[in-house]
C-alpha cells in the first residue's frame, strides 16, 4: 500500500468524493452532522457553559447521530432517547474516580466489556455500548474533575435534545418505513457465542493497551485504550480486526501529518478552527461507508483541532498519538492472536453457508411458484441475500487486501466472492421470470429447482459428493419463451453452484486449477 503522501492521498480522496452515492444519501448525512454538530455545540455556549461543556456536547451529538442505526425510525428515536440514561451513570463515575487510577482503569475496563458484550443486543446495545464508553473516554480527554459534572452533563442532555430534532424533524434523511433487516451475527452459547468471544478479546487488548500507553505517557494513555475499542467495532474475524488496525494507522499517521499543517499553526484560533472542525465532521460521516482510513483521518484532525482549543498541542503531543495508536494496534494483534481466536476462514466459511442456504430457500420457494402456488414468493429471499453476500465480502477483505502474502488465498477467495455474485444475478433474475404465468406449470423447471437444491445441499452438508453439471444447453427447450429463460437462468445458477465446490472443498493453501 503506498504510504500516504501528496501523490497518493490526494488522488485518492478526490476517487473517494466521486465514489457512487446513490440519492445523494451519503452526502445529505454528512450534511445533516455538521448542522446536528455544529447547532448542539452552539446552544451549549449559548447556555453559558464552558468550552470543555461544549467539547463534550459536540462529541455527543456527532455519536447521536453516527451511532444510531436501527432499521426503523421509530427504533432509531428509541435509541437515542436511551443515549443519556447509558452515558450520564458513565460520565459521573468517570469523573469521581479520576483521581484513584487503579479504580478508574478497572472501572474503564469493565466499561469496555459490557460495552462490547451489549452488541448481542443487535444496533441499540451497540450504539449504547459506545455512547458509554465514550463518555468515559471524554473524561479523560478532557481531564475533568468532579466540579465540572453538572455542565458536562447538562451539555450531553442539551446536545442529544438538539441532535436528535435535527435528524427526526429538521432533516429526516432515512426513510419512513423499516429498512432491510442487516443479518444477526452466527448465534452461540457461552464462549462460541461472538460478542462474548470479543468482548474478552476487547477487554483482554484494552488492559494491554492501558498498561502499555500509561507507560507511554501518564496523562495521554487514553488514546491507546480508544485505538483498541474502535478497531474492534464491526469486525468479527482475527483477519478483519488486523487489517482494521492497520487502517487505523495508516489514518492516523494521515491525520497527524496533515494536523502539522493546520492545526499546529492555528494554535486554537476559533473562527478558522470550527470551520475545519465542520470540514473533519462533514469527512467523517461521508467517507465512513467507504473507507476506515480516511475516516480515522478526519478524526485525528479534528483531534488536534480541539487540543488546539484547549491551549495543549505541540508537535510532541502529536507524536505521542501516533506512538499511542501504534500501542493500541499492537496490543490488538496480540490479543486476536490469542485470546478466543476465530480465524477468517472460520467466519467467511460461516457467512458462505448461511448465503447458501438462502439460495436453496430461494430456489424452493420459486420451484413452488412455478407450480402454480400462488402464495409462494421467492422475492423476500433473494432480497436477503443481498446483506449476506455483503457480509462475506467484508470477511474476505483480509484475504484480499494487497499485503496478504497468500496468493492462493487471494485467489479462492476472488472465485468464491464472483461466484456467489452470479448466483445472485441468477437468484434476482429468477425471481422475476417465476411471476410469468408462460414460466409455470413445467415439469422440467421442478426438476432443474430440484437439481439447484441439491447442489447447495452438496455444497453444506460434510461428507457430501461434490454436484455433478446439469444438462447442456442443448438439450430439448420448453415450448414457452418464459419457461425457456427460466430454465436457462436454474441451468446458470447450478453451474455456480457446482463450481464453488472447487474453492470451498479445497484446502486454503492450495492453489486452485485454472477454470
Amino acid at each position: 500500500m503506498p504510504r500516504p503522501g501528496p501523490t497518493s492521498a490526494l488522488p485518492a480522496l478526490r476517487a473517494l468524493f466521486h465514489a457512487p452515492d446513490p440519492g445523494l444519501h451519503r452526502l445529505r448525512v454528512a450534511a445533516r452532522a455538521v448542522l446536528g454538530v455544529g447547532l448542539s455545540t452552539a446552544a451549549v455556549l449559548a447556555a453559558g457553559l464552558p468550552l470543555p461543556a461544549a467539547i463534550t456536547g459536540g462529541l455527543a451529538a456527532l455519536l447521536t447521530l453516527f451511532t444510531v442505526t436501527d432499521p426503523s425510525v421509530r427504533r432509531q428515536a428509541v435509541t437515542t432517547a436511551l443515549l443519556p440514561p447509558a452515558g450520564l451513570p458513565v460520565l459521573a463515575l468517570a469523573t469521581v474516580l479520576r483521581e484513584t487510577p487503579v479504580l478508574r482503569d478497572a472501572a474503564f475496563l469493565l466499561i469496555v466489556l459490557g460495552g462490547v458484550y451489549a452488541r448481542r443486543w443487535g444496533p441499540r446495545g451497540h450504539a449504547l455500548g459506545i455512547f458509554a464508553f465514550m463518555m468515559f473516554f471524554a473524561v479523560q480527554f478532557l481531564d475533568a474533575v468532579p466540579g465540572r459534572l453538572p455542565e458536562l452533563s447538562a451539555a450531553v442532555l442539551l446536545a442529544v435534545v438538539v441532535s436528535g430534532a435535527v435528524r427526526f424533524a429538521a432533516w429526516p434523511v432515512e426513510r419512513r418505513t423499516p429498512q432491510p433487516a442487516q443479518p444477526a451475527p452466527p448465534a452461540g452459547r457461552g464462549l462460541d457465542r461472538p460478542t462474548t468471544r470479543q468482548a474478552l478479546q476487547a477487554t483482554a487488548a484494552c488492559a494491554l493497551a492501558l498498561g502499555a500507553g500509561q507507560a507511554l505517557s501518564q496523562e495521554r494513555w487514553y488514546w491507546a485504550v480508544g485505538t483498541v475499542w474502535w478497531i474492534f467495532v464491526n469486525t468479527a474475524s482475527r483477519g478483519e480486526t488486523l487489517v482494521r488496525g492497520w487502517r487505523r494507522v495508516v489514518g492516523t499517521v494521515a491525520g497527524v501529518a496533515a494536523g502539522l499543517f493546520t492545526a499546529v499553526p492555528l494554535q486554537g484560533e476559533p473562527a478558522p478552527t470550527a470551520v475545519l472542525v465542520a470540514v473533519c465532521v462533514f469527512g467523517i460521516f461521508y467517507t465512513a461507508p467507504l473507507s476506515y482510513s480516511w475516516m480515522m483521518f478526519f478524526v485525528t484532525v479534528m483531534a488536534g483541532l480541539l487540543y488546539g482549543l484547549l491551549g495543549v498541542l505541540d508537535e510532541a503531543l502529536l507524536a505521542l498519538r501516533v506512538a499511542e495508536t501504534l500501542t493500541g494496534a499492537v496490543a490488538v494483534a496480540l490479543a486476536v492472536a490469542v485470546v478466543l481466536p476465530v480465524t477468517t476462514h472460520a467466519a467467511t466459511d460461516a457467512w458462505i453457508q448461511r448465503s447458501l442456504l438462502c439460495v436453496r430457500q430461494c430456489t424452493a420457494e420459486a420451484s413452488r411458484r412455478l407450480a402454480g402456488d400462488a402464495d409462494a414468493d421467492p422475492a423476500p429471499h433473494a432480497a436477503a441475500l443481498g446483506p449476506l453476500l455483503a457480509r462475506v465480502r467484508v470477511s474476505v477483505a483480509p484475504l484480499l487486501h494487497p499485503l496478504n502474502p497468500f496468493t492462493a488465498r487471494r485467489e479462492r477467495a476472488r472465485r468464491i466472492v464472483a461466484l456467489l455474485d452470479e448466483c445472485a444475478e441468477r437468484l434476482h433474475d429468477l425471481t422475476e421470470l417465476a411471476a410469468d404465468p408462460d414460466a409455470s406449470h413445467d415439469t422440467r423447471l421442478t426438476d432443474a429447482c430440484g437439481r439447484v437444491e441439491a447442489a447447495v445441499a452438496a455444497l453444506v452438508t460434510p461428507g457430501t459428493a461434490p454436484a455433478a453439471a446439469g444438462p447442456a444447453a442443448a438439450e430439448p427447450l420448453p415450448a414457452h419463451p418464459g419457461a425457456e429463460r427460466v430454465l436457462a437462468c436454474l441451468y446458470g445458477l447450478e453451474a455456480a453452484l457446482v463450481s464453488l465446490a472447487a474453492p470451498l472443498r479445497s484446502s486454503p493453501r492450495a492453489p486452485l486449477a485454472s477454470s
